[in-house]
């Protein structure tokens, strides 16, 4: 396994557990960017921010986990895929309002791009509209 596989997977599991920026910045690079084509993640510009983003996201959804279905690396171009559903149940403070005890199945993708060996940016692949749907949340 190359260094940047096992390096995308520490990063992968500390920030799907909700570990936030202070282990999550072991892998990356400072100022790391972040992006992805969604509202609910509109004005996240960095890694910093979006892995505090779902840090945040266990307050709402205690018991959120990943089923991970796919991760694979591309040497040449120095890229880590990733592919997993998100589970869980709005049991918690957080979110537009009360607790909906309603649960999630989200599909998401990171593609992790890296810098020598660690993270310079991430992008996230994922259909927000859906995940607030079936939370109640829209």
């Amino acid at each position: 396994m190359s260094n940047n596989l096992e390096q995308a997977k520490q990063f992968f599991e500390a920030c799907e557990t909700g570990k936030g920026w202070d282990v999550c910045k072991t892998y990356c690079h400072q100022g790391a960017t972040f992006s992805a084509q969604t509202t609910a993640l509109a004005d996240i510009e960095s890694l910093e921010g979006y892995t505090e983003w779902m840090k945040n996201l266990f307050t709402p959804i205690p018991d959120g986990r990943y089923n991970l279905r796919f991760f694979a690396e591309d040497e040449a171009r120095e890229c880590v895929a990733a592919y997993a559903v998100f589970h869980g149940t709005q049991t918690g403070p957080g979110g537009p309002g009360e607790p909906t005890g309603k649960t999630i199945e989200a599909d998401y993708v990171y593609a992790i791009q890296f810098e020598g060996d660690l993270i310079r940016h991430m992008t996230k692949i994922w259909n927000d509209t859906i995940s607030l749907q079936q939370l109640g949340w829209a």
